[in-house]
């Protein structure tokens, strides 16, 4: 099986481990994202009950992970969602459903990685305040620093990935110390009264937390994604009918903990009028509790964490063009592997150049415009996917089942669908825009490949027919 060899997926080497993978997740889950989100979070929930955000959030995401889980671990190679849509949706839709996440997949992967640049560079700011102007937005010498980091990160991962998982576990450790200092400075100099000040009426009927509810989910959610980095990576983990559900389960847990802590901190020792004005909060609290010198130090720590959280997020995003490429679905260069290296390279390129150019947009443009593309093509497709294949391939080995079945597919169902209506106007028409081209672009290559709808569908179930799924 394929689990009990170093081989993986055509090529690939099955090299991560459990902690390994866990790591991953946590790493690009992390990075920068509450350091830089907690002021647009309080300020869009208008006070500290914006602590209720990450746990409306957490549920979400734990719902939705329970669908990676199960589907990861019975499919596990490499590109993910690419591998269940082209699964479930081969019956009816032929490869369209697959093609228009490769097609989305090469836009919002680097849209998150970009949020990570902007935020690394934004408290690179605090160190060095040539590169933000006068309200701590990135300038453009910031833009340029921001593109060459993105450099740097593709420099770093054109190597094996036996490399890679080290360098990420030294990333891991880095941004558990940079939050947990935060926490601990926090709570150093916390204040109840402070932490807990509601605003009066906020949990009554047209409220401040319910009015800002839908901006606070879109930032909460954000910051939990890449819970799902380690399923990408499906082909290059041991072992992943195991490995896969408790990295995605394990990795949501202790964030969502983490969060928590970090949020309810920072409002006990900062006025939450301050914290949502500030664009380097995690500075401004430790500069509050342990002085200007401690501040400094955590604030090297958590630019470190962002470019963590961007390499994790590369790593995993460049290979869902490769599958799909091995499929003939996508361009022939992203299939080819590095010779010696044995990893996709056209894949981690592309990606990186997409992500120093959405680096160069406002962050809560970027958040905006990602969380609607994704909720589109792979969060609602694979709640569906889910169904289809129980109802399709119900022979399929599933080495994990989803708890409570199909209670977190409702849940999932109905925060996504929350989470799209409470995107902006300009994300969503562009989303759909996105997606009716690459629409166009599907029937294009399909009527030059002479398959569905211009020919025969391709039925392959291929897990049904290896035994990789039984890893």
């Amino acid at each position: 099986m394929a689990s009990d060899t170093q081989q993986g997926q055509a090529g690939l080497e099955r090299q991560i481990g459990p902690w390994q993978a866990t790591a991953i997740n946590m790493t690009q889950m992390c990075g920068v994202g509450p350091f830089l989100t907690i002021p647009l979070m309080v300020a869009a929930m208008n006070g500290p009950q914006a602590m209720f955000g990450w746990i409306i959030g957490a549920i979400i995401v734990l719902a939705d992970g329970l669908i990676w889980a199960e589907l990861g671990a019975a499919m596990p190679g490499a590109g993910g969602t690419y591998i269940y849509l082209r699964e479930a949706f081969q019956y009816r839709t032929g490869r369209l459903m697959p093609f228009l996440f490769v097609w989305t997949a090469v836009l919002f992967i680097p849209l998150i990685m970009s949020t990570g640049v902007i935020g690394l560079v934004q408290y690179l700011g605090v160190l060095w305040p040539a590169v933000v102007d006068d309200t701590g937005s990135v300038n453009t010498l910031g833009h340029v620093i921001g593109v060459l980091v993105t450099g740097v990160v593709v420099v770093m991962l054109y190597r094996k990935i036996g490399d890679i998982t080290k360098v990420t576990t030294a990333f891991f450790g880095v941004m558990l110390v940079s939050i947990l200092t935060v926490i601990i400075a926090a709570y150093s100099h916390f204040s109840a009264a402070l932490a807990f000040d509601y605003t009066p009426g906020a949990f009554a009927g047209g409220g401040a937390f319910w009015t800002g509810l839908g901006g606070g989910l879109i930032i909460a959610v954000y910051d939990y994604l890449g819970y799902n980095t380690s399923a990408y990576l499906g082909a290059e983990v041991r072992q992943p009918g195991k490995t896969l559900p408790r990295s995605i389960i394990l990795s949501i847990v202790g964030i969502m903990a983490l969060y928590l802590l970090l949020q309810i901190g920072i409002l006990g020792a900062v006025p939450w009028q301050d914290v949502a004005k500030s664009s380097s909060v995690a500075t401004l609290a430790v500069n509050t509790s342990w002085g200007p010198v401690a501040g400094d130090i955590v604030t090297v720590l958590i630019v470190v964490t962002a470019f963590a959280s961007v390499f994790a997020g590369l790593l995993g995003g460049s290979r869902v063009p490769y599958e799909a490429a091995r499929d003939k679905l996508f361009l022939p260069v992203f299939a080819k592997l590095h010779p010696k290296g044995h990893f996709p390279t056209a894949g981690l390129l592309v990606m990186g150049v997409i992500t120093a150019i959405a680096s160069l947009f406002p962050l809560a443009v970027v958040i905006n415009a990602l969380t609607a593309v994704i909720v589109l093509v792979q969060s609602v497709a694979q709640i569906a996917a889910l169904v289809v294949l129980r109802r399709r391939q119900p022979e399929l080995v599933r080495p994990y089942r989803m708890w409570l079945y199909p209670a977190p597919l409702v849940v999932a169902l109905l925060g996504w669908g929350f989470l799209y209506y409470s995107t902006d106007p300009l994300s969503k028409i562009l989303s759909v825009a996105w997606v009716i081209v690459g629409v166009a672009a599907f029937l294009i290559w399909a009527r030059a490949e002479r398959v569905w709808p211009f020919g025969e569908k391709e039925i392959k179930e291929e897990y049904l027919t290896t035994s990789t799924s039984a890893a």
